[in-house]
């Protein structure tokens, strides 16, 4: 088998040798962005650039990033569905364009990996008459041309929407048109979703076929590549992002066109290794221990195989949210590496896994990805001791959910407040004899999972909540308050969360003590005095270990490429008061904050601490806005 390590490593020096830089993976935890909790993909972190900023390191950029989709957590279990997971992404800012593109995939995917052509399928735009965005017939000619050279007659199907393919099937096809629900990429989805101004494009997607998989009629009465019974795959999407959509609703042509490209690490490694099995492929080394821990076989019984799926994914998901910062809570992020645990621990009691097992696959998980995530790596001893203690809190609540559950409290209840699954209070009740109304629970969960999803899919990926003049005015000011703390409350308080909307900025930072009336006034007339005297905001781009030495503000957990963008605000000597990594954007001067034409606000200044409170342990949080 070739392994994920082996097929991420050959993908960073495949697209290394062709002009890219390799930059490292960002934290799971995303900076300045209130509209989604976790980073979900490869090109999250990357928006700013794909929407016209300049990467410091040039037009080509090529990475791994890590992923986690809290949306998929129910799915787990099956063969199909994963909630940590890398995303391979290779980038052209205004470089190359869709035929070098094409031709590198199926030059990697084929040549270098050895991917079987014959079980290679593709996807393509069909076209927008209603908005005048043609076919994408150069991309389907392109990918002609490489099957022809593989011998194989690629015939073309237009097959629209993904409904209709259930209708008319394959065909015979290999290269495939669907409409703008399918192969179509923008922020806000669909042509006619998209708001004036901003980019998007067609994309070309890419599949593999499990011809050992027979088609599950249950889906559709026919199969076709975007059909969800298991028989193909989706491994990877390329995006072209040519167009922009104008003040008068029609769309032309962007002067810089961008290559923006994912593939699923994991469904990458499926493929090459023709195995329909995520789980098994990609958690092989997991499921060794589980065998040992457990006595069981993986793969002998349907319901123990889903335990074992579970608790491989939940576990490394944990693993890495865990080194990244996050840690199991009742709340925000933490509720989700809490969730992934206790679901974990439940299955390992089915299995006759005894206590502690969770915290005993921790350095199998690291020690696989230790030469990609070295930092990871070494927090390997504080993810064992947080699971662990997560583990002994579970079984706790598991003693006083079953208490609470003989008292006859709603299901929705011991789910939400005492962590008390759905299927254990299921099986308890059909042992004593009781009716659970599952109808019930399953609307509230409906309700509940609604804002969940909500908060962790977030409005569109990347960014602050916006870009907005309200949102970046206040992205400044959160980086005014960070050195207003630092300055007048604790040289050594460092910034350890944010969240800026465009009604109001949030801030998350280490300090050992509750703000007093006094302080927060202090750096509230700080930080109106630097908006007063209008000081310029700068940013300049400069090596890592320039930026580092003149001590810049840096994101926790991040990492960063040999050349950073560091937003400078300056004093009118053109000393900085405030120098943060970040991506921005800012205004130009900090002059420009000030809403206050109100004669009352005039000498206070606009900016207004709203509440000062505690998070954690040694985390504090101010919410601020510009009035």
């Amino acid at each position: 088998m070739m392994d994920s390590n082996e097929i991420r490593s050959r993908f960073l020096k495949f697209f290394e040798s062709r002009g890219h830089k390799i930059i490292p993976s960002s934290s799971l935890v995303p900076n300045n962005d209130p509209t989604t909790l976790f980073t979900g993909s490869g090109m999250q972190p990357m928006l700013p650039y794909l929407l016209g900023q300049p990467y410091p390191l040039g037009k080509r950029i090529v990475d791994s990033q890590k992923c986690f989709r809290a949306v998929d957590i129910d799915e787990v279990g099956d063969n199909r569905h994963t909630t940590f997971f890398e995303m391979l992404g290779n980038w052209s800012l205004g470089d190359f364009f869709k035929k070098e593109q094409i031709e590198w995939m199926f030059e990697f995917l084929i040549e270098e990996i050895g991917l079987n052509p014959n079980n290679f399928y593709v996807t393509a735009f069909i076209g927008d008459e209603k908005n005048n965005i043609p076919k994408d017939a150069e991309a389907g000619g392109i990918w002609k041309e490489l099957f022809a050279k593989k011998g194989i007659d690629a015939k073309e199907v237009e097959i629209g929407s993904e409904e209709n393919g259930y209708k008319v099937g394959l065909q015979g096809g290999r290269i495939f048109y669907y409409d703008v629900k399918k192969n179509w990429w923008s922020r806000s989805g669909v042509p006619d979703k998209m708001p004036s101004g901003e980019p998007g494009g067609p994309d070309s997607e890419m599949f593999y076929e499990f011809t050992e998989v027979e088609h599950n009629k249950t889906f559709g009465e026919y199969c076709h590549p975007n059909c969800d019974c298991g028989r193909f795959l989706e491994i990877g999407n390329n995006v072209f992002m040519e167009y922009k959509k104008n003040e008068d609703g029609t769309f032309s042509k962007l002067p810089q066109k961008n290559i923006d490209f994912g593939g699923g690490l994991e469904r990458i490694a499926m493929a090459i290794n023709n195995s329909s099995d995520i789980i098994y492929t990609n958690h092989k080394f997991i499921i060794d221990s589980l065998e040992r821990f457990s006595g069981k076989k993986y793969g002998t019984n349907e319901e123990e195989t889903k335990y074992f799926r579970i608790i491989a994914d939940h576990v490394k998901a944990a693993t890495f949210l865990i080194a990244d910062g996050v840690y199991p809570s009742n709340t925000d992020k933490g509720y989700f590496v809490r969730r992934l645990l206790r679901r974990a621990i439940l299955c390992a009691d089915k299995l006759d896994i005894q206590n502690d097992g969770m915290s005993l696959l921790v350095d199998g998980i690291l020690e696989s990805y230790k030469d990609i995530y070295k930092e990871e790596y070494s927090k390997k001893d504080l993810v064992k001791k947080e699971i662990t203690e997560e583990e002994v809190k579970f079984r706790k609540t598991l003693i006083q959910g079953l208490k609470e559950f003989e008292k006859g409290v709603d299901p929705f209840i011991l789910f939400t407040t005492y962590g008390f699954p759905i299927e254990l209070t299921l099986e308890i009740a059909k042992e004593k004899g009781k009716t659970i109304d599952l109808e019930d629970f399953k609307k509230k969960m409906e309700e509940h999972q609604k804002l969940s999803q909500t908060a962790s899919a977030g409005m569109f990926k990347g960014g602050l909540a916006n870009h907005n003049e309200k949102t970046i005015k206040l992205h400044t000011a959160h980086h005014l308050l960070l050195a207003g703390l630092q300055a007048l409350v604790d040289k050594n308080i460092k910034q350890r969360g944010s969240n800026i909307t465009e009604e109001r900025l949030r801030i998350d930072f280490l300090c050992d003590h509750k703000l007093t009336d006094e302080e927060k006034k202090k750096v509230e007339d700080w930080v109106n005095d630097k908006i007063k005297l209008g000081l310029n905001v700068v940013r300049r781009e400069m090596p890592l270990v320039e930026a580092e030495k003149l001590g810049a503000e840096m994101e926790f957990g991040a990492k960063y490429p040999e050349v950073v963008s560091i937003y400078f605000i300056e004093d009118k000597d053109g000393h900085p008061i405030s120098k943060e990594f970040c991506g921005g954007p800012h205004v130009k001067n900090t002059a420009e904050l000030d809403f206050s034409s109100r004669e009352s606000l005039r000498d206070e200044g606009p900016f207004k601490i709203q509440k000062e409170e505690a998070v954690a342990q040694g985390i504090r949080r101010i919410k601020a806005l510009l009035l």
